[in-house]
């Protein structure tokens, strides 16, 4: 049995200032997730499929601002972690380049949590 902090997953973090309708808040965190899984296939393919198989568990939180936004994603480059910054293209509801959502993971929870622990869920 794994234990909780060993356990596998994958945070998506998301900027509140941004506004964003629920579909493009989908839509970004799901490209955080695709680019976090395309990461992790080529720096840790074991893990990545132990995480899958596993049910690939997600949790989605939120950060006041971009500030927050890429001091979340620094301490997870700087941790060791998978992880991928979301910039938009720009053809809907926000302007092209802008910084959205940090996907973390797949990775050992408590190494996350350490990062993402203290922030409130997306509702």
């Amino acid at each position: 049995m794994v234990s909780p902090t060993d356990e596998l997953t994958m945070v998506l973090v998301t900027r509140q200032d941004l506004q964003l309708s629920k579909g493009k808040l989908a839509a970004q965190c799901a490209h955080a997730s695709a680019e976090c899984v395309l990461s992790a296939k080529r720096s840790n393919p074991r893990a990545l499929d132990q995480y899958l198989r596993r049910g690939a568990r997600k949790i989605v939180c939120k950060v006041p601002d971009l500030v927050s936004l890429k001091q979340v994603y620094s301490r997870a480059k700087k941790a060791g972690l998978v992880c991928q910054l979301v910039t938009d293209a720009g053809h809907t509801e926000i302007p092209p380049g802008t910084e959205t959502v940090v996907g973390i993971g797949p990775g050992p929870r408590g190494e996350i949590d350490k990062i993402t622990g203290q922030l409130s869920l997306v509702g």
